[in-house]
């Protein structure tokens, strides 16, 4: 029961800290440290809320296994819905690299379609761990 409730509060922090970080560096949380030059939409609330929420419930569900395949696919997700939520043209060594002209034109019609893979790969990591547990 101990280790249950702790399970519950890791995946709570960490879906927490993983909206509250990503929010407040894409520019999602409005901060007095810089404007977003991109438009704020309910979209990237949405991709942002699902992916800590399901960071949180696979951390839950990790720290009830003995076998953890799968964390690099965890990473990569929780890297995709960073990214999918964050401002292209805010990231000064992206614009410097490659212009801002280019990443609006091809980076950020892709950001929610990164998002929707993001939360996949999450998603199906947990239910295929899920079936299992199953076993």
């Amino acid at each position: 029961m101990f280790r249950d409730r702790t399970a519950v509060r890791n995946g709570a922090l960490v879906a927490g800290g993983f909206v509250l970080f990503t929010g407040v560096v894409t520019g999602l949380v409005p901060t007095p440290l810089f404007d977003r030059m991109v438009p704020r939409t309910p979209l990237e609330y949405g991709l942002l809320a699902t992916t800590g929420l399901l960071l949180g419930a696979y951390v839950v569900q990790r720290s009830r296994l003995e076998e953890c395949s799968g964390d690099t696919c965890a990473y990569g997700g929780a890297v995709g819905g960073f990214f999918a939520v964050a401002c292209p043209h805010c990231n000064a060594i992206l614009a410097a690299v490659f212009g801002t002209s280019w990443l609006a034109a091809y980076v950020d019609p892709l950001r929610p379609l990164l998002g929707v893979v993001a939360v996949a790969v999450l998603g199906g990591i947990i239910y295929r761990r899920k079936n299992q547990q199953n076993q």
